[in-house]
């Protein structure tokens, strides 16, 4: 009885004794660690949607740029003939072909011009919705938003009636104003008139998407940078060139790359518009001529050798724009 008293009091540690304490971690290293871990937080709020994007983006991707390295015509699909890999055999053939040349100057000539047309309209009539009153502004916004929700072929369909030559009201109006040469005209059997009526849907169904947000970023400048320049007897040219500009680039960045997208990858309208390319394919772009090869011509392995072509140049197109805004010292 008392040996095991003795060896329970042995065990037992004195009351007033401190243990021994543990190694000491310096406070930076626990710093360190923590960052660590908060450095993987946003990536895991972000991991569903970049799951759901990887699978909406790159597996699309890359069957597209599978099926540009096989021959993969309507023999493949119905399964007459085996798949066989061609490398750069689709390429090959794409850049010996003079129309591809044609339709590639044609599609970024074209696209440039939507762009820079989009941003100055859209920019414009920013700048007029903060002039003018709240009605008129309402009714320019409801108006602007109501093209932008328009679907493409339905707005497209309505444009080609507007400039219809027998029953389109614009040939009549011009006529009326004294201009006999647009009686009857076609507006489509020309290939640069062509083009033009297409610009115009273009820009009407896209400058309502730069002016929403030139338009918030325009009300987020205080106020009294603007009333000081108006008073130092600034133009509204000048207001915009060296105040507006400078502090809205970071939004006018983004409209413009948004911009460049969509109208490199314009189709429903030119299809819809020109009758699938216009007279002698003088309309083409590239979307429209990749359609054309893939399921007129079923060419698949074609078609998407120029889809990978369209996707490669838009992201020079791009990058290039974002490496000219950071030589400028823009933080993007």
């Amino acid at each position: 009885m008392i040996s095991s008293t003795a060896q329970h009091a042995r065990r037992a540690p004195a009351k007033g004794r401190r243990s021994r304490p543990g190694p000491v971690v310096p406070a930076g290293r626990r710093a360190r660690k923590g960052s660590r871990r908060g450095a993987w937080t946003p990536w895991l709020y972000l991991a569903p949607a970049l799951v759901v994007l990887g699978g909406l983006l790159v597996y699309p991707i890359y069957q597209l740029g599978l099926i540009s390295f096989l021959e993969y015509t309507q023999a493949q699909v119905s399964g007459g003939e085996p798949t066989t890999f061609q490398g750069f055999a689709n390429y090959a053939e794409l850049f010996r072909d003079g129309e591809f040349w044609n339709v590639v100057v044609a599609t970024l000539l074209f696209a440039a011009v939507c762009v820079v047309s989009t941003l100055a309209v859209g920019c414009a009539l920013a700048v007029l919705l903060t002039r003018v009153r709240a009605i008129p502004r309402l009714a320019l916004m409801l108006a602007a938003l109501g093209a932008w929700a328009t679907p493409a072929i339905t707005g497209s369909t309505v444009w080609v009636f507007l400039f219809d030559p027998d029953f389109g009201p614009v040939n009549k109006i011009l006529v009326w104003f004294g201009l006999s040469g647009f009686e009857n005209y076609s507006w489509t059997y020309d290939r640069y008139s062509a083009f033009a009526l297409v610009l115009f849907e273009v820009v009407w169904c896209s400058f309502p998407f730069v002016m929403v947000t030139v338009y918030a970023g325009i009300k987020s400048i205080p106020t009294e940078v603007l009333e000081a320049a108006a008073l130092d007897g600034a133009s509204t040219w000048r207001i915009w060139r060296t105040i507006m500009a400078p502090m809205l680039r970071p939004i006018l960045v983004v409209v413009t790359i948004q911009s460049i997208i969509w109208d490199f990858k314009v189709f429903t309208q030119i299809y819809v518009m020109t009758d699938g390319g216009g007279i002698a394919r003088q309309n083409m772009v590239l979307n429209v001529y990749a359609y054309q090869k893939a399921f007129a011509s079923s060419q698949y392995s074609l078609g998407s050798a120029i889809g990978v072509v369209m996707l490669l140049i838009l992201l020079v197109v791009t990058l290039v724009y974002l490496r000219l805004l950071r030589r400028q010292g823009e933080e993007l």
